[in-house]
């Protein structure tokens, strides 16, 4: 018999093992013990978040209960008022929901007798619906919870001056609040807020309640919340919403924004994120009342600005004047926020010009004085040029009328109509008279009163500034309604003194000299700078218009005519 090779003795035994241990292990060995609780929950806890491979973030794949993460409980004992103080402003925070009581701006007074700094913060609106920088939550319990907890502030002192930095802790086990505020002296301070529950960062945003602004001016029509997106500012009203008058849950609008608050006539609240862009819940308290429980006509606005994620909201909070060099050194930058509109690229320049002139002129009133007169001698060319082909319509005014009326049968689908117009060019061509140029002095006047009202109606510089007796403030409305007045004369003094042809109908005459009188009607609401410039632009145009009624007399036809071939 032939000696089997060790590659088949190794073979054979590698053969015999692993079936000796199948068979041991299948009838032999002892059962292997379950795996204990803790062991279970450990491995289902390791298992619960996998990766997702689109974005690279950890998603869940299973509820799985766990147990919540321990938080210590903490809280102050008493309610308590820190103030902080700068060179720019008065803020007053609460312990009680760890929000703000007041925000007082010290270089700008309020109405009242005698004036004191304003006060951004509505009180008696306040106590009704909630204070700035209160949080807004999903669920209003906790909300409410937050919102009304005694928060511990650290530092301890009562009296700070910045720059100062502020904390403000509450936990009740569950539910964790983190609000940080770092006050420079400067309008603007950065805001640190984190929530969490049961030790998990959870959505929230921080609000802005209880109204905002000078409440002595208070309009519906200029209180309003604003975002920026895509480089883009909207402002919102309530009327934006189009939503039930009797909605109380917020509106969501989706991120990211350069930033968010809201804005009253010459001030603003922003919060500008530092992090990854916010969103913007903004809301309407509606069936609110007054303090002698009358319901208000208008609701009042408020907002809430968040992260786009659940987790820590870094912020820079800005509080102050919608002065165009302040807004335009934040970053990004807010001269969005005065809504000079179409008109900018003319505002901007002037109201560059009169904070220049004021620079030697110290009183606002007359630097639009000074303003008015040298842009109304500016134009007085252009005047002159109308003036002078005013004139010359004048004169055909008989030849066109006698070609309308040759055509008067005719109805204006007629084509028959076109050859009146040929006509009438006609004529107009061979004077070389522009049917136009009446109109050309007028579009620049027209433009830069539109400007000029932008700046007065946005820009905080005519705020409180005074110019003679009874105008305290250049930017509200005349109390006697003195310069309106003057302004209704003088525009229909210089009307009547306008060249008009004589063939003219009188009833369209008297449309014309009505015209001047509906738009002065219209302008009596507005701010008395505003009317204090329009004013003095017919008072001077009125001046001008007799200057050229004396030395240009209406030629005869035939002096026209010489006047012409030369």
């Amino acid at each position: 018999m032939k000696e089997m090779s060790d590659q088949t003795r190794a073979a054979i035994f590698f053969v015999i093992a692993v079936a000796v241990f199948l068979v041991w292990s299948h009838f032999f060995m002892p059962a292997t013990p379950p795996p204990s609780q803790s062991a279970q929950k450990n491995s289902t806890a390791q298992t619960a978040q996998t990766t997702s491979p689109s974005t690279g973030q950890a998603k869940s794949v299973a509820p799985v209960p766990t147990a919540p993460v321990p938080t210590p409980a903490l809280a102050a004992k008493a309610e308590n008022v820190v103030a902080v103080q700068s060179s720019l402003y008065h803020v007053e925070l609460s312990n009680r929901g760890g929000v703000v009581r007041s925000w007082k701006l010290k270089k700008y007074l309020n109405d009242q007798k005698p004036p004191q700094p304003l006060d951004l913060v509505n009180q008696d609106v306040s106590k009704q619906i909630g204070w700035p920088l209160s949080l807004y939550l999903n669920d209003s319990t906790l909300e409410d919870e937050a919102n009304s907890a005694l928060y511990k502030i650290t530092p301890s002192s009562n009296a700070l001056q910045a720059p100062a930095q502020i904390t403000m802790e509450w936990s009740n086990g569950h539910l964790s609040v983190t609000k940080k505020l770092d006050f420079e002296d400067s309008y603007d301070a950065r805001l640190d807020v984190s929530v969490l529950l049961d030790g998990k960062p959870i959505p929230f945003a921080v609000a802005w309640r209880g109204e905002f602004g000078d409440k002595d001016v208070y309009q519906s029509t200029l209180l309003n919340v604003f975002y920026s997106q895509n480089g883009k500012m909207k402002p919102l009203s309530y009327k934006d919403l189009g939503l039930p008058a009797n909605r109380i849950q917020p509106f969501e609008r989706g991120g990211p924004m350069e930033y968010a608050g809201i804005q009253d006539q010459f001030f603003a609240v922003a919060f500008i994120p530092q992090n990854d862009g916010l969103a913007l819940w903004d809301w309407t308290q509606w069936n609110n009342y007054t303090a002698d429980n009358q319901q208000k006509a208008d609701p009042e606005p408020q907002m809430a600005a968040g992260p786009m994620t659940p987790g820590l909201f870094k912020a820079t909070l800005f509080v102050g004047p919608k002065d165009l060099q302040v807004l335009a050194a934040q970053t990004p930058s807010l001269e969005g926020l005065i809504q000079f509109g179409w008109t900018g690229v003319i505002a901007k320049p002037l109201l560059f010009c009169l904070v220049w002139m004021h620079h030697y002129i110290p009183n606002y009133g007359w630097v639009i004085v000074v303003f008015t007169l040298l842009l109304n001698m500016a134009l007085f060319p252009v005047k002159m040029y109308s003036f002078k082909s005013a004139r010359k319509m004048q004169i055909v005014a008989p030849e066109i009328k006698a070609i309308q009326d040759r055509y008067k049968k005719y109805s204006m689908r007629d084509p028959r109509k076109q050859k009146m117009n040929e006509e009438v060019m006609a004529v107009y061509s061979r004077e070389k008279i522009n049917p136009a140029s009446g109109c050309l002095p007028m579009l620049p006047q027209i433009v830069i009163l539109w400007a000029f009202y932008r700046v007065l109606e946005y820009s905080i510089v005519l705020r409180h500034e005074p110019w003679i007796w009874w105008i305290h403030d250049l930017s509200a409305r005349d109390p006697y309604y003195i310069i309106p007045a003057a302004m209704a004369i003088t525009s229909y003094t210089m009307q009547k003194m306008t060249p008009m042809p004589t063939t003219t109908d009188p009833a369209q005459r008297r449309m014309m000299m009505l015209m001047p009188l509906a738009f002065v009607l219209f302008l009596f609401r507005y701010a008395a700078g505003l009317n204090l410039y329009y004013f003095l632009s017919n008072l001077v145009g009125t001046g001008q218009q007799w200057y050229l009624n004396r030395t240009q007399p209406l030629p005869t036809r035939s002096k026209f005519k010489k006047n012409q071939k030369q």
